[in-house]
């Protein structure tokens, strides 16, 4: 993979040596080589820091310049199908004298063609880029499809600034540093900044699926969107899937294993993270049924029996054959990576699983440059517990009273978390294996704050939101609209399952699944790619019927049929477990010391972000066992860290 940055400086001397200093700090990103592109002149700069993954030789080398001489492209990520655009080029008549294989000299060709809006619909991958157009004088920003790439911009001063990531706006002279206090509420109810914000005033993300104009002439800017999910979601309602439930099954074992055989390609060593659940066992399976080699695998374990997948993905790898890997961490490996964690999230990220994920990404790291996953599954087939439950509770709790609920709710919250996952394990016994679920006192706490919601969308905000109320934690904010509260963009989906996939597709996904998965697997210069994030699977899910999905209260119905053709039912059948670590242990004990530090009430008083009060009163009952506010504090506690890092 790679990182990208610019900026453009129409009134101030725009000099080599800032871009450089811009693109060092992307150097985990890139470790084999860095390029800069400036044109004094006009007042722009293109830096870009490499990653070689395909065409190792310097005519993979960035910026890039057309052949026509007309763009200059930094770009990074990966086109899956560029050979078959230089096919397409071709048989149009379009000849170019190719200098290697790579797959920018492919996108910068099929630019100078076609432009960039066709270029970017033929191609499939995972990309963030910038062109500068010499005619037009204008710079064009771009992030995939769904949004696997990052890409921040914004005007700072005199300066329009853009980056693959945070570090490198903020080496810029004219970045101004100042937090954006509303987007800390943002991070406070869903433990993650939602683009198209950033925690920085002036400071945007770009959204998946859009390209960003900058005209140097007026200093504007336009957004054009050249794939949505809104579209996907139509096109699949008004073009429904007609097949039976074995013609869908073929199709997407088609499709998935297309996608996997195009992002096996690669010029460097390749393996796969295999945590033993569903998603990842199909990609790892696809994969070795297409390779003569043995498929590198890799997976980590704990101790704790319901924060452990190595056995299921031992026996996995066993059964499929492939050269796997696995590490049991210790509570202080996993300990270590914390100080890390706000470098590696270059803005305040609190998903307690970027743990994990760094430390496969650290272990695969040692034997391949590039990591297939699993990721995407839950999200297009309905994988969370929420797309199974949340009809069901909702039909069974719309009709009670509101003090019926409440009292339902102080019922639950009675008990401690803990306390449920005691009396759960007791009646284990009683529940098929299908219906038992991991950590039942957390799912029982997430069930108290549902059944407080008027509609099923505001049950869903409840099911995913941390704090509540976040402006009133956070001093002086006010807490911005979102996906998850204008909802005028969401398609007229009938089945609240659907309506909850999609929200989680266009939020969930990018802002947090692929930000932790970017950021961790950079911070090892691993590049990561997903197959099931392939427009084509992506748009083929959306036309199936959701009983193709959830059937018989299971989710994933479909997927475990594909599953089922290469390995044996048994070894995946278990309970759906998250990329967990035991945080809300570790928080009474090995890092207690790490926290009383950071939530020190002096230190909050004076730092003026947050409601002191209210923060202590949520770590003094976590301290005593009332209650478990894990993920809560987290979300301060990140901030925190990323503060003390970034003063």
């Amino acid at each position: 993979m790679c990182g990208i940055t610019g900026f453009f400086s129409k009134h101030t001397s725009v000099c080599e040596p800032v871009c450089q200093h811009m693109v060092n700090k992307l150097t985990h990103r890139g470790p084999d080589s860095k390029g800069v592109w400036v044109d004094s002149h006009n007042g722009i700069a293109l830096g870009h820091s490499r990653l070689a993954i395909l065409d190792l030789s310097a005519a993979g080398h960035q910026p890039m310049v057309s052949e026509c001489k007309r763009y200059i492209l930094v770009f990074n990520g990966e086109i899956y199908n560029h050979l078959a655009m230089r096919k397409n080029l071709f048989r149009e008549g379009h000849d170019f004298s190719w200098k290697g294989h790579s797959d920018t000299e492919t996108l910068v060709a099929a630019i100078s063609v076609w432009g960039i809006k066709k270029a970017l619909q033929e191609s499939s991958g995972m990309f963030a880029l910038a062109l500068w157009d010499r005619h037009e004088m204008s710079l064009k920003i771009a992030r995939d499809r769904m949004g696997e790439k990052p890409v921040y911009y914004g005007w700072q001063g005199k300066s329009f600034i853009f980056g693959s990531e945070l570090d490198a706006i903020k080496a810029h002279p004219h970045f101004e540093n100042t937090i954006d206090r509303d987007s800390l509420c943002l991070l406070l109810r869903h433990n993650t900044i939602s683009s198209p914000h950033s925690i920085y005033k002036g400071i945007s993300k770009l959204s998946p699926g859009t390209i960003l104009t900058f005209s140097s002439k007026n200093n504007t800017i336009h957004l054009d969107t050249y794939w949505s999910m809104q579209s996907v979601v139509r096109a699949g309602m008004d073009n429904p899937f007609n097949g039976s439930h074995h013609d869908a099954v073929l199709s997407l074992e088609s499709l998935l294993s297309s996608a996997v055989l195009e992002q096996m390609q690669s010029d460097v060593p390749f393996g796969a993270f295999l945590s033993g659940g569903i998603d990842s066992s199909i990609i790892v399976s696809l994969m070795q049924s297409q390779s003569d080699k043995k498929i590198n695998t890799f997976s980590i374990g704990f101790s704790e029996k319901e924060y452990d997948e190595a056995q299921q993905a031992k026996a996995i790898a066993k059964y499929l054959g492939t050269e796997h890997t696995e590490l049991y961490v210790s509570h202080s490996d996993a300990l270590r990576v914390i100080p890390k964690l706000p470098k590696m999230f270059d803005e305040p990220f609190a998903d307690s699983s970027q743990i994990p994920t760094y430390l496969v990404s650290q272990l695969a790291k040692k034997h391949v440059d590039v990591a297939l996953t699993g990721d995407g599954g839950d999200e297009l087939f309905g994988g969370y517990n929420r797309h199974i439950w949340i009809k069901s509770i909702w039909s069974k709790t719309r009709h009670l009273p509101l003090f019926v609920r409440r009292l339902i709710f102080f019922a639950i919250t009675s008990l401690s978390p803990a306390s449920w996952s005691q009396f759960f394990e007791m009646c284990s016994a009683v529940f098929p294996q299908r219906y038992r679920v991991s950590q039942p006192g957390d799912k029982m706490y997430k069930f108290a704050n549902v059944i407080l919601a008027e509609t099923p969308v505001e049950m869903y905000r409840n099911l995913v939101s941390h704090w509540d109320k976040p402006d009133s934690i956070v001093l002086g904010s006010n807490e911005p609209d979102t996906k998850l509260s204008d909802f005028s963009e969401l398609p007229n989906l009938y089945d609240i399952e659907q309506r909850m996939m999609f929200l989680d597709t266009i939020t969930y996904m990018p802002d947090d699944i692929l930000t932790k998965v970017d950021r961790a697997a950079m911070a090892v210069s691993l590049e990561t790619r997903i197959p099931m994030l392939d427009q084509r699977v992506v748009e083929f899910a959306w036309s199936l019927p959701l009983d193709y999905k959830i059937k018989n209260g299971q989710g994933k119905w479909i997927l475990r049929e594909v599953l089922s053709k290469y390995v044996p039912q048994e070894l995946v059948d278990r309970p759906k477990m998250g990329f967990g670590v035991p945080l809300h242990n570790w928080l009474r004990g090995p890092l207690l010391d790490w926290s009383q530090n950071l939530l020190d009430p002096t230190k909050l008083r004076n730092q003026g972000y947050f409601n002191a009060e209210a923060v202590l009163q949520k770590w003094n009952e976590h301290l005593s066992g009332k209650r478990d506010w894990q993920h809560h504090l987290w979300d301060i506690l990140m901030f925190q860290a990323w503060l003390d890092e970034n003063q």
